[in-house]
């Protein structure tokens, strides 16, 4: 008798758990949402702003971007690895915070601190180079990287994000020598590209696109197709 009410207490206490958690969760959200991103200026800053928008509008309370840089990620993941695990802190970033653990040493562990929601953007990488390089197309890039090894460099951001393997898997490809460029993320190296700090980057279209020089009597083709 004694174990037939541990046990009814156990499954009672089970309940009960389960219809403060189902309430808890009816209730989800009550208070601001923080979405925790890179940088401002990145195309992960860009879309987490556009997303936040229409996540205000749907869930009724506001979602807050909150930006962190640096580290390649490692800052801003242990933030959100430490957070309480509510919902109310979310991560939104790239493969850097599954490919930075097997480059370094990280404070966090991917698989078991975070839980993956969705894929939310897909975006391609483009090639763009600053107006004073004397190219043209990819070929003349390589052409000239090969005449000047070891002079050209490019911008990236966190260390194994995909404008940094981009570029790596590029020179590797074509056999040539660039020097990179580490910034604090994506977008401080797109700024210095257009500032003519860096030579080249890999960047995603939304990243760069806004950015895109025009020159009097040229279609939006033939602009883009420059920049690429």
């Amino acid at each position: 008798m004694s174990n037939q009410r541990t046990v009814a207490l156990l499954v009672t206490l089970a309940l009960s758990a389960l219809v403060v958690h189902a309430a808890s969760a009816a209730d989800f959200p009550n208070k601001p949402v923080r979405i925790v991103t890179s940088e401002p200026g990145g195309s992960l800053d860009f879309t987490a702003r556009v997303m936040a928008q229409d996540l205000t509008a749907s869930l009724g309370q506001q979602v807050i971007i909150e930006n962190r840089g640096g580290a390649s990620g490692a800052i801003l993941a242990q933030m959100v690895a430490r957070a309480s695990p509510d919902g109310y802190t979310m991560l939104y970033y790239g493969s850097p915070l599954w490919i930075l653990p097997l480059l370094q040493r990280t404070s966090y562990d991917a698989m078991r601190d975070f839980s993956p929601i969705t894929v939310a953007i897909s975006s391609p990488n483009i090639l763009v180079v600053h107006p004073s390089l004397p190219v043209k197309t990819v070929a003349e890039l390589i052409a000239l990287a090969h005449a000047k090894p070891g002079q050209l460099n490019y911008g990236t951001g966190a260390t194994g994000g995909p404008s940094h393997l981009a570029a790596e898997l590029f020179s590797t490809m074509a056999r040539v020598k660039f020097v990179r460029v580490p910034y604090r993320g994506n977008g401080p190296a797109v700024t210095a590209l257009v500032g003519g700090e860096v030579n080249l980057l890999f960047a995603s279209a939304a990243a760069v696109t806004g950015h895109r020089g025009t020159t009097a009597g040229e279609s939006e083709g033939e602009i883009f197709q420059r920049w690429c």
